[in-house]
């Protein structure tokens, strides 16, 4: 015969977790609950705040099973460590795979409580970037949310006449319905704050690629051809992330001449020594005839150099060339169609 509702409730086992801590909060004294509450986040009090209200009858001998199966659980454990992977694993015994999933990533995202306090920690760069692609109505209720300075900085980086219109929809807003700003808040944590704890987690080829970048050619060499006999598709994918001298190929000439202002000459003749022919010619193309020539007798009288120095000089100015990258001064184009340049 099927166990009744009722008999279930008092089955410890047979209740989810949010049950378990809504009947926990429950039992506690105001002064008690008072006190854990205040420790909870927004999204943790609506759903046990839910779960609470919907528990029905509870029986005193599972409020006792509880408190038992609580009390026994903190005796037998002893000192209880706080850590990532026991939060991940503890929510796996109570949530979807992915909503731990999502619960995780934001734990990775910006630091807050809420969302809005989330959002005030991202970089205004950041923020602007994702933004000018919404709707000017849903980036008006973003920016009345967060701080004024922080959402003056996001405003001032907003393409001008998309940034007038969400200013025209910020004077002409009015109180912002409860479901409209539901709505918004699960966009941006479901869209918004997971992609931007995952992209802040690099990528372990990635590191490994950035490692190698760093090395000299025949340490760089070795390992990589050790690492090619024991996993060839890693291999290959550090090779397609890994950024060489020769690379510099794929910045433009506006790029290269960027470059030549941020280089020291003497060090930019003995990274070209080693270089390809195609990075020569880029170079010296992108330089005065006169600075070419004068380049290309300090190589000449240089004679032989040792490869280290080379590698050493190659790897400055790659350095240079990814910061100024980073920073937007300079394209370095991908081999890919999707990276193609558009004039």
């Amino acid at each position: 015969m099927s166990a009744t509702k009722s008999e279930i409730k008092d089955d410890v086992k047979a209740i989810s977790g949010p049950e378990k801590a809504a009947i926990f909060m429950l039992s506690l004294t105001d002064d008690h609950a008072a006190a854990i509450w205040d420790l909870f986040d927004e999204d943790e009090i609506r759903e046990i705040s839910v779960t609470m209200s919907t528990l029905g009858q509870v029986s005193s001998t599972l409020v006792e099973k509880l408190l038992v199966e609580f009390a026994g659980k903190m005796s037998g454990t002893g000192t209880i460590v706080g850590s990532y992977e026991a939060t991940q694993r503890l929510l796996t015994r109570f949530m979807s795979d992915d909503r731990v999933s999502q619960v995780m990533d934001e734990i990775r995202g910006p630091a807050g409580r809420t969302m809005w306090e989330k959002l005030g920690n991202v970089n205004e760069a950041v923020l602007a970037n994702y933004l000018k692609n919404e709707y000017p109505q849903t980036v008006a209720v973003v920016l009345s949310k967060i701080r004024p300075d922080h959402a003056a900085s996001v405003l001032a980086l907003l393409p001008e006449n998309f940034a007038m219109e969400v200013i025209i929809r910020m004077l002409s807003m009015e109180a912002v319905s409860k479901e409209i700003l539901d709505h918004v808040e699960k966009t941006l944590r479901t869209e918004f704050m997971t992609n931007l704890a995952r992209s802040a987690r690099q990528d372990s080829h990635e590191m490994i690629a950035g490692i190698f970048n760093t090395l000299d050619r025949n340490t760089e060499s070795r390992f990589m051809d050790a690492l090619d006999e024991r996993n060839r598709e890693s291999a290959e994918r550090i090779k397609a992330l890994m950024f060489t001298f020769d690379d510099l190929e794929r910045v433009d000439s506006a790029g290269v001449q960027v470059i030549l202002r941020q280089v020291d000459k003497a060090q930019l003749a003995v990274a070209l020594k080693g270089g390809s022919e195609a990075v020569k010619d880029l170079f010296f193309s992108n330089m005065s005839e006169r600075a070419a020539k004068i380049m290309r007798e300090d190589m000449d009288a240089m004679g032989a150099v040792r490869l280290k120095d080379v590698d050493e000089a190659q790897a400055a100015v790659v350095t240079t060339a990814k910061e100024l990258a980073d920073s937007n001064e300079i394209i370095i184009a991908g081999s890919g169609e999707e990276d193609e340049l558009v004039y």
